[in-house]
């Protein structure tokens, strides 16, 4: 299968040699070739440049983008997209005043999920899942670090795992799991909270590893949840099965959680809401990429991440949806991709870099994916006929997707019986 897509107005971030991650003032950058071509293989990008140089290259498919952008797919390193159902009834609780921590303090929340998705099989839960990542992959992302924390016992959490492998298994798309099984303290274990860490570290974490699912694990840091030294032991025991940190941290509260995160070496540190001078110094030193979710903060109301107080320091900054039932039921990425731009003062630039190389580095993956790069695989949005890379921000509520093709291949997303399925 081979493809060549040509007259391309605008072709976005251009690299000719690989890049894994954008930092600080080189956030700015955006490199763009205008009037391209681009030429796929199989799963490949192999070659691309200025229309001038098109003559010649033949290929099974030919696309005209006359008007048209290319850039990268999103890549999304924050979601929970594996849930049972929805919380609709607590969105209704906190228009008439209650507080997500409020609805937590009651057993909704985590927990309201949590029992849901325990009583729903394994299929049910494939069903209802792979269809959202479908549905996410029509508007423009095509890789997703996926969590588990809906299950919060032995039993569903190693349920969830298996729900993402098949996801992973059977979908074009790049999936990274994450184990997160301290999500939430199970109410059984309300009065006995080390229990429930000891059957985490004990229990939980040696069954997924023998599963080689998962390679990556996460702690939610944060008051009322799991404080600093309970995400130290999990961090610890996951070490010893050479499963690396990705943690929630800062989202309410500063506890000192980045600080620990860049001493397991954690891949990313995530929300970030809140945020000091010694959180931006512990991740100077480190090789943790920062990730803001705007759109948790835009549903709950709470404030957004300081993206300039992280760019200007000379850090990276990736951006995900944080898709997940309770906090942020959305994954559009390209509505994510706006909210940076107004609400985090980013520029359109660092806003795409954020969501598309930064994004997979956040995922481990930005040595294949995040850029145009010859050698990397061919997950590409095709959008719209638009003036300028800047007007997908600009657009807000706008879908600026017009075809996408996925591992090299093109999918119609307009027809609704087409599915990204292996």
């Amino acid at each position: 299968m081979s493809i060549l897509i040509k007259n391309i107005k605008q072709l976005v971030q251009v690299h000719d040699y690989n890049v894994m991650i954008v930092k600080g003032e080189d956030m700015k950058t955006l490199p763009v070739l205008e009037n391209a071509y681009l030429y796929i293989e199989h799963d490949t990008i192999i070659e691309y440049g200025e229309m001038e140089y098109c003559e010649g290259i033949e290929a099974e498919t030919i696309i005209d983008a006359t008007g048209r952008i290319v850039l990268p797919a999103w890549c999304d390193s924050h979601t929970h997209i594996v849930y049972a159902g929805n919380r609709t009834s607590e969105f209704v609780d906190r228009i008439n005043g209650l507080s997500y921590e409020d609805i937590a303090n009651r057993g909704g929340g985590i927990l309201n999920s949590a029992k849901l998705l325990q009583e729903t099989s394994e299929d049910d839960l494939y069903e209802q899942s792979i269809n959202r990542l479908e549905e996410l992959i029509r508007m423009g992302t095509c890789a997703f670090e996926i969590k588990t924390g809906y299950g919060l016992t032995v039993e569903a959490e190693l349920k969830m795992l298996q729900v993402i492998k098949r996801i992973k298994q059977e979908s074009l798309a790049k999936i990274t799991p994450t184990l997160l099984a301290a999500h939430a303290i199970p109410a059984e274990y309300k009065d006995k909270k080390d229990e429930y860490i000891k059957l985490i570290t004990d229990e939980l974490i040696p069954e997924a590893s023998k599963l080689n699912i998962s390679h990556y694990i996460d702690v939610f840091c944060e008051k009322g949840y799991f404080d600093l030294e309970d995400t130290e032991a999990i961090l610890k025991a996951a070490a010893e099965h050479n499963m690396r940190p990705k943690i929630h941290v800062n989202q309410f509260n500063i506890l000192g959680g980045v600080a620990i995160g860049a001493k397991y070496d954690a891949l990313s540190v995530d929300h970030l809401e809140e945020l000091n001078n010694d959180d931006i110094e512990a991740l100077k030193n480190s090789e943790t990429m920062p990730v803001a979710l705007p759109g948790c903060s835009y549903f709950l109301s709470i404030p957004y991440t300081p993206a300039r107080k992280i760019i200007d320091a000379g850090l990276p900054l990736a951006i995900a949806t944080d898709y997940n039932p309770g906090s942020a039921p959305s994954g559009n990425m390209n509505f994510i991709v706006s909210a940076a731009c107004v609400k985090l003062k980013m520029t359109p630039e660092e806003a795409i870099n954020a969501a598309t190389i930064n994004g997979a580095y956040a995922m481990g993956i930005s040595s294949m994916y995040g850029s145009i790069t010859r050698g990397k695989k061919a997950n590409l949005i095709i959008t719209k006929p638009l003036s300028d890379y800047s007007e997908i921000p600009y657009a807000f509520a706008h879908d600026p997707v017009e075809q996408v093709i996925i591992n090299g291949q093109l999918k119609d997303i307009k027809n609704p019986e087409e599915n990204f399925r292996i």
